[in-house]
């Protein structure tokens, strides 16, 4: 059953990291059609009535975000580094170190999804009513740009953190399954010791 349980332990830490690597790759993407389609419609950053399209501001609007963001995805790829540190993906037993380890994974990924989501519908909701697309599909076909009404940057979180909360779920399952597991050996010596005696 431990060997199960071990190989078990060292896929989902793994499935750990890589969640936290695709949050920091969407952290990455998140700007890319804002960019493609906004950033040169804004001649005046700090004079947003005289852009040509109505809403562009957004591309500006989110940047702060999108840099606490990454700072936040970053976070969590260190804190999925920190399962590997304390050898939670190889270790027999768990110590303190393993359960302090899951439980960072699992409250940071949780509470940068929470916080994440909620800015993310946000700047979609900004994005589908301010933005003025006939004036932006206008200056495409002008300026030879890019142009999109899509909100498939802004949609693709709820995959990405599904994910990285899947992921997390996993780890705190075999959090448990390890425990069962640890008392039950902890019984078998016990009663070992005692037919010894």
């Amino acid at each position: 059953m431990y060997k199960k349980q071990m190989k078990l332990q060292k896929a989902v830490c793994l499935l750990v990291l890589i969640a936290s690597v695709l949050v920091f790759l969407y952290a990455l993407g998140i700007m890319t059609d804002l960019y493609d389609s906004l950033y040169f419609t804004i001649r005046n950053p700090d004079k947003p009535e005289r852009n040509p399209v109505a809403g562009a501001m957004i591309y500006y609007d989110m940047q702060g975000f999108n840099k606490q963001f990454l700072h936040a995805s970053i976070a969590l790829i260190l804190a999925s580094v920190l399962l590997f540190i304390t050898s939670t993906h190889i270790r027999r037993r768990y110590y303190i170190g393993n359960i302090c380890a899951v439980a960072v994974n699992a409250i940071a990924n949780v509470a940068v999804a929470v916080w994440a989501r909620g800015q993310i519908l946000a700047f979609k909701a900004q994005y589908l009513n301010e933005v003025d697309f006939a004036a932006l599909k206008d200056f495409a076909d002008k300026r030879h740009t890019f142009y999109t009404e899509s909100t498939f940057w802004f949609d693709i979180h709820t995959l990405v953190f599904g994910i990285a909360i899947l992921a997390n779920v996993l780890l705190i399952a075999n959090l448990i399954w390890k425990f069962r597991l640890m008392k039950e050996e902890t019984g078998l010596i016990e009663a070992g010791k005692g037919v010894t005696a």
